[in-house]
């Protein structure tokens, strides 16, 4: 049988307990410079491996924001005060992994505001 309309599907099944990553601010469309917080969460007593974080602005070619992000990058998560963008939309994605290798991924998009 097909699957049920409006359902989305899933590349994973089961339990998954890779790392979690969070979007926590900014909200809506704003101005920059621009406070960019994300949280990293891990299960089962693994930590988060602060090198294995990867960012990366996804467009063609896609841009690995890697360099840029990693001196804010901690082992709860991403924390940068004053991140200066262009106005514009952009979607980006957040890779991470735990001290056990299992991997976690989120993507966003940031809507900056023009002055």
């Amino acid at each position: 049988m097909p699957p049920p309309k409006g359902a989305i599907a899933a590349d994973r099944r089961g339990i998954m307990r890779g790392p979690k990553v969070e979007f926590v601010s900014p909200g809506d469309a704003v101005n920059s410079p621009m406070r960019l917080v994300l949280k990293f969460e891990s299960y089962g007593g693994a930590k988060i491996d602060p090198e294995s974080v990867k960012v990366i602005f996804l467009r063609t070619p896609n841009v690995d924001l890697t360099s840029r992000v990693k001196p804010f990058v901690q082992s709860d998560g991403i924390n940068m005060q004053d991140a200066e963008l262009p106005p514009g939309e952009y979607t980006v994605r957040v890779d991470i992994k735990d001290s056990d290798g299992r991997p976690g991924t989120t993507i966003f998009t940031l809507k900056v505001a023009p002055k």
